[in-house]
């Protein structure tokens, strides 16, 4: 079924000046929860490297995994727009491996969109992806599968650079670009001259939208967190509070009780 949230909405969103709520989430429950809330965009993120299986990069997220990923979050999202993340080497090989792998999320798991990283480096994959019928979020700055390249997470402040990636990758066809590990001025200028939604992680208030990582946001991950994230929960604690009870009442005989045995 498709989702009742539509690039043309996202559009319409910013031209309003409404801003736009996007979320990651990597399985059928907690894209149900985030679908629930109101999120406006799931982003099944290549960052279930890190939050899922554990790894220091995105790297090693291969085409299959994102592919069941995004399956299972399509299948709970009712009104959110789903955008799949496109893994390491899933596009820059050709353009024709970039058509088949994309065209894979939205023939195999109705996803609505695919996300890429890189600007002008990247925009004849945009247009050659949007020229096929497949509409494309575009992630400019900070480029997690870049890491290596730029020596690490770091904010990325060649406003030049960054303003030229913008308008490269609006004119190859994207709907949308992530603005990721950029200072607020920068972003706001981007922002101002494109006619596409930014959506900022990292990037300041100005942005047309904001993402985060489910995990963070919810208070589930350990570890220092990035300086933009934001915890409104902290489910990490209940989590283990719950289980702790739970083994207590398992050792001391109160679970099961009468209530949650068959008779």
């Amino acid at each position: 079924m498709p989702s009742a949230l539509t690039i043309q909405t996202l559009f319409e969103m910013k031209q309003k000046n409404e801003k736009i709520a996007e979320l990651t989430a990597y399985d059928h429950p907690f894209a149900k929860i985030a679908d629930e809330a109101g999120i406006h965009i799931i982003l099944v993120g290549d960052s279930l490297g890190n939050v899922v299986q554990g790894e220091a990069t995105t790297l090693g997220v291969t085409m299959d995994e994102m592919v069941y990923h995004t399956r299972i979050v399509a299948n709970a999202a009712e009104k959110a727009l789903v955008v799949a993340d496109m893994p390491f080497m899933s596009y820059q090989t050709s353009t024709e491996n970039a058509i088949a792998n994309a065209g894979r999320f939205l023939k195999e798991t109705r996803a609505a969109a695919v996300k890429l990283e890189g600007g002008a480096s990247v925009s004849h994959i945009i247009h050659a992806l949007t020229e096929v019928g497949i509409p494309v979020q575009a992630h400019i700055g900070l480029l997690p599968q870049s890491v290596h390249q730029m020596g690490g997470y770091r904010v990325q402040r060649d406003e030049d650079r960054l303003l030229a990636d913008a308008k490269e990758v609006e004119t190859a066809g994207a709907f949308s670009v992530v603005l990721e590990g950029i200072p607020a001025a920068i972003s706001a200028k981007i922002t101002e001259s494109l006619n596409i939604p930014t959506i900022g992680i990292g990037a300041g208030p100005d942005c047309d939208g904001q993402v985060l990582v489910m995990h963070d946001l919810l208070g589930i991950r350990t570890g220092r967190l990035p300086k933009f994230v934001k915890q409104y929960a902290n489910l990490r604690e209940s989590a283990i509070s719950g289980i702790q009870t739970y083994i207590k009442e398992v050792q001391d005989g109160s679970f099961p009780s009468e209530t949650h045995s068959y008779q």
